[in-house]
């Protein structure tokens, strides 16, 4: 599926074209992936609506891939043919920064992002650099596996990022792939956490309390105490606004976004230091994700065990699997099948 051309998914539902292009042959140290399943994920929407648009166009999307290795560029031997691997947001970086040097490789600035610097999943065959990819675990299925690759990892570093400890409370302002991975992820790794989900749809609500959810409100409700850590994987300023509100003195918010939308850009304008930010809150934003990331919740994933709801859909219906994920209407995860 290729995006030729940015405009809102409203103004142009059908925004990604299936057509035939040519399959990719693996450079050095590259690897050429068959792919059997891609996640779709909310950076998608951005990509498309030009909030963080690709540097050129065409191009193919897809960020959590599963594939199988097909053939070997010259020097690569990492993975044997037939091998399943995957392949995540972090298609490569420049490994000499000092950012990559202190394993901060997510905030390299030669930093690049698959399907939307290069092509991506969203399609029959891709290739990557093997050095940028992961080997799957046995006991997850193909579509369990797509989702961990960004929306879990994302997760998993988002939750790291806040900081938290046994017995605290942990709030979930927005309740998508990576909300309900994060809630499965914090219950089992943290004695004692509760957590608390805020979510504007009735269908992520129910799942969040089916997934053990302490508390379950809308995105505008209060809970019954102050939140130690919240999470916003929302794409709006005002749930912005109303997690740093119901923090506890010396909480932290971290935001998990890569771009916020412009709709409601004048929330920031009723930023209240007295109520948002006094008695040392805290904002963390979460950039991109390290090769560590995806390893470590891959391995977290298939040992705990954490499992992704997902729906799936046939690559052809990638555009119907995007409009379900701006309007709210999934239960945890998308997958693209391509088997």
């Amino acid at each position: 599926m290729v995006l030729s051309q940015l405009g809102s998914l409203d103004a142009h539902p059908e925004s990604l074209e299936l057509r035939e292009i040519p399959t990719p042959a693996p450079r050095e140290g590259e690897v050429l992936l068959r792919v059997v399943a891609c996640g779709v994920c909310r950076t998608e929407l951005d990509e498309i609506e030009g909030r963080t648009p690709p540097p050129r166009l065409p191009v193919v999307l897809g960020h959590q891939v599963v594939g199988y290795v097909e053939a070997l560029g010259p020097g690569a031997a990492a993975f044997p043919i037939g091998q399943r691997v995957g392949v995540a947001w972090i298609f490569s970086a420049c490994g000499e920064c000092r950012f990559c040097r202190a394993g901060d490789e997510n905030l390299c600035p030669a930093f690049i992002a698959t399907g939307r610097d290069v092509n991506g999943g969203y399609a029959e065959y891709m290739t990557v650099p093997e050095a940028f990819t992961f080997a799957i675990p046995e006991s997850l299925s193909d579509t369990e596996a797509a989702p961990l690759l960004c929306a879990g990892a994302i997760g998993y570093r988002s939750l790291r990022l806040a900081n938290l400890d046994e017995g605290r409370n942990l709030g979930l302002t927005g309740f998508g792939a990576s909300g309900h991975l994060v809630l499965q992820l914090a219950r089992q790794r943290y004695a004692g956490l509760n957590v608390f989900v805020f979510a504007r749809s009735a269908a992520q609500r129910a799942l969040a309390r089916e997934l053990g959810a302490a508390w379950v409100g809308d995105t505008d409700d209060s809970p019954p105490e102050p939140l130690d850590a919240i999470i916003d994987t929302t794409p709006a300023w005002k749930p912005v606004l109303g997690a740093l509100r119901n923090l506890r003195p010396g909480g932290r918010l971290v935001i998990n976004a890569i771009r916020k939308e412009a709709g409601d850009h004048d929330q920031l304008s009723r930023l209240d230091y007295a109520e948002h930010l006094w008695l040392e809150k805290e904002i963390k934003s979460v950039a991109n994700v390290t090769r560590r990331d995806v390893r470590e919740f891959l391995e977290l994933a298939a040992g705990l065990p954490i499992r992704p709801r997902a729906q799936e859909f046939p690559l052809a219906d990638a555009n119907r699997a995007l409009r379900e994920l701006k309007a709210g209407r999934l239960r945890g995860a998308a997958v693209l099948r391509l088997d």
